[in-house]
């Protein structure tokens, strides 16, 4: 399969960019290239120049920046088909956070000045990546709310409804390598003992069973009010 190719198929999975013009999916195809990260790889490092935009394909990877006293903060986790790098790019400053592959991770890398240069000649792309965009902000104000205004059992319920997966007619939330309780702990802005005394909380009320590999949801309906709190 050749980039065009590939690079169609992958469009096809990203939300607002699957149905660009063909045009502009050459224009892309032309200038991507293919990378692999191998898990616990540095993508780019928060404060660099934002050369790139990347289009992230197979694996799961972090954004996140780093308190003066060395804590992560979660900016993002995201899963395939998403961009980013994006935000600094359109805003002209540095990547805003730091992005680590938390598996192989294979991702398209397109230069910033390419995606630039075809915004202003094609109106199609410039409302995909103005919806794009739009989605980043709710993401930040919705990460904001949550940070600001809900406790970590909260968050917990909420983030495991959105990522559990049916298997066999029971929600389950996979547990994959990399999400140790430190991980998770990260991803909802909090430290390792709070999470593990928040799961142990919502474990005794009936609501879910954490196992070795996986967290089954026995409850969603009073999970996903847990998550509305």
């Amino acid at each position: 399969m050749n980039n065009l190719a590939q690079i169609k198929n992958t469009l096809q999975h990203l939300r607002h960019f699957g149905e660009l013009p063909d045009q502009v999916q050459q224009a892309l195809a032309a200038t991507a290239s293919r990378r692999h990260f191998n898990a616990g790889q540095v993508i780019y490092v928060e404060g660099e120049p934002a050369e790139s935009i990347y289009i992230l394909e197979s694996g799961w990877v972090k954004a996140t920046r780093m308190t003066s006293e060395g804590r992560e903060q979660a900016m993002m986790f995201l899963r395939p088909v998403e961009v980013f790098g994006d935000i600094a790019v359109f805003t002209g400053t540095p990547y805003p956070g730091t992005v680590v592959a938390l598996e192989d991770v294979e991702a398209w890398v397109i230069p910033a000045q390419k995606i630039l240069d075809l915004i202003p000649r094609h109106p199609e792309f410039a409302m995909a990546v103005i919806r794009h965009l739009g989605g980043r902000v709710l993401h930040y104000i919705n990460l904001v709310e949550d940070l600001s205004l809900r406790n970590v059992e909260t968050r917990l319920a909420s983030t495991l409804l959105q990522n559990a997966e049916l298997h066999d007619g029971q929600l389950i939330v996979p547990r994959r390598e990399w999400t140790t309780f430190d991980e998770m702990a990260i991803r909802l802005g909090t430290v390792r003992d709070v999470l593990s005394r928040a799961l142990k909380t919502l474990e005794a009320e009936g609501l879910l069973r954490v196992e070795k590999q996986s967290i089954t949801l026995l409850d969603p309906k009073r999970l996903e009010e847990r998550g509305k709190v």
